[in-house]
């Protein structure tokens, strides 16, 4: 919604008259952070406030096209299914999302260094931790989106993504986008910096922070990315003290089949699921598009819940039809229309987004187990897993083993198997979420995309694993700041 273009600077100044002057002066009482108090508040601009999940889902094989006579779509969702670049700057695009997260990135520097300046440091110590986790976050999906896949023991020499580690001062200045490996390092540092000031008695409503089970998911995350599977292992399991991850996981068998589509809608994003580890309040449309031409169909609707999965059941998650077939949801989705005053008619629309859940860590966990050999561990957590979304879930009836995993696969070895199961699970639980297209990444997944045309024939685009378009490109605004674009 914002029609201007922010660049690395996470700054619009459009012209240069004036900027020394501009630049000596606070321009509000807010940019004098000097006090814990102002930090804290500082530190919750410290998050992206735009949402992935509209580019990240279409563009990857969650997404299918139902057919022309659905009617037409914004380019936020065109685009991406057909991995064209898209410049604008509107909510839900990836420009919006680059210039929210370095706008986040400044509010965690200014943070740093409003700390660094205090004299006594003790009283700021969480927040320095939340500020470092807040950095490594937006820096890490920057990079995941905008660069190409780390690339584990290889070449992670191609062009990153520019890492910010102090406030800006100056305007229009040049930039680096250093190499994936570097923004890699800096991430990892400031994790590892980071995630042991975390205290969860430091926010009101610690799920909107980065807190210690929400900062232990996302190093969780990440280290799979680096296929580092011991500390994914680690930081997965800090998550829940007596692995009762049980308990912590969305409960689809029981309490959300007791709900009415409207308790659904609201409950899902809500801090108080035991499952949500972070949210975040996203300027986004994404609520409203649970009927779109393409997205989340027929033949994905079949494939994961309709047909029997490896279990030898079905899963239990209630999938509603938006307008009708084929138009599915599973009304995860509860817009936020913000009036742009009490008595106006217009607004802008927001979405909350658990961006950090108990499920994906319990997931990652499993995927390291198997990664390792460790068999019996990887089938523990894929029960674990199962139990809270089976119909009527038997523990002998359903139990996952690795027999049964290759009798519905038929791949002819323990490792793959386990880790097809994996991302099948992960696949039909983060529908509409966007985090397949993390798994398309990370594994090389080819896409395919079936295209429908008025006289009823298919063709099928896909998007291999070397395909540049795999990038989102970058604003070509910031060409200003010498950051390159990707190549096409």
């Amino acid at each position: 919604m914002k029609n201007i273009y922010i660049s690395v600077l996470a700054l619009a100044l459009l012209t240069t008259t004036g900027c020394k002057k501009f630049l000596e002066h606070a321009p509000d009482q807010r940019t004098q952070v000097n006090s814990v108090d102002k930090v804290a508040q500082l530190l919750a601009s410290a998050y992206p406030q735009a949402n992935y999940i509209p580019f990240a889902e279409s563009a990857s094989d969650n997404a299918e096209d139902k057919g022309p006579t659905v009617g037409t779509e914004p380019r936020w969702i065109v685009q991406p299914f057909y991995w064209l670049d898209n410049d604008d700057d509107n909510q839900d695009s990836p420009t919006y999302y680059w210039n929210s997260s370095y706008e986040a990135i400044a509010a965690a520097n200014q943070a740093l260094e409003s700390i660094e300046k205090a004299e006594d440091k003790s009283g700021y110590l969480p927040y320095k931790g939340e500020a470092l986790m807040a950095r490594a976050y937006a820096h890490f999906m920057l990079v995941t989106f905008y660069s190409k896949a780390y690339n584990p023991g290889g070449d992670n020499t191609s062009p990153g993504i520019p890492y910010m580690v102090k406030p800006e001062t100056v305007v229009s200045g040049q930039y680096s986008r250093g190499t994936v490996a570097s923004v890699y390092e800096q991430i990892q540092k400031d994790i590892e910096e980071g995630l042991p000031l975390i205290k969860n008695d430091s926010y009101v409503v610690p799920k909107y922070h980065f807190n210690v089970a929400a900062a232990h998911a996302f190093a969780a995350r990440f280290y799979l990315f680096k296929q580092d599977y011991a500390k994914v292992i680690e930081h997965a399991s800090a998550i829940s003290s007596g692995n009762a991850f049980a308990t912590i996981t969305r409960p689809w068998n029981t309490r959300y089949r007791t709900y009415s589509s409207a308790e659904m809608r609201v409950n899902f994003t809500q801090a108080t699921e035991p499952s949500t580890l972070l949210l975040i309040e996203t300027a986004s449309s994404w609520a409203r598009t649970s009927g779109p031409r393409y997205g989340f169909g027929q033949t994905a609707n079949n494939t994961m819940f309709v047909a029997a999965n490896v279990t030898g059941s079905r899963w239990s998650h209630p999938v509603y039809t938006s307008g009708g077939v084929p138009h599915y949801s599973l009304l995860k989705w509860n817009e936020y229309f913000v009036r742009t005053s009490p008595n106006a008619t217009i607004g802008f629309p927001y979405t909350i987004v658990p961006v950090l859940t108990a499920d994906e860590a319990l997931l990652n966990r499993a995927e390291a187990y198997a990664q390792t050999g460790q068999n019996d561990l990887a089938l523990r957590d894929l029960n674990t897993f199962a139990s809270t979304r089976i119909t009527s879930y038997n523990a002998v009836t359903h139990a996952i083993t690795l027999a049964k995993i290759e009798s519905f696969y038929k791949l002819g070895d323990d490792k793959a198997g386990l880790i097809k199961t994996i991302l099948d699970f992960k696949k039909a639980e983060f529908i509409t979420e966007g985090l397949r297209w993390f798994d398309v990444l990370r594994h090389k997944i080819t896409v395919k995309h079936n295209v429908l045309a008025v006289d009823g024939s298919t063709t099928t685009i896909e998007l291999g694993p070397d395909d540049p378009r795999r990038l989102f490109q970058v604003p070509s605004q910031v060409k200003l700041s010498g950051i390159e674009q990707n190549p096409r």
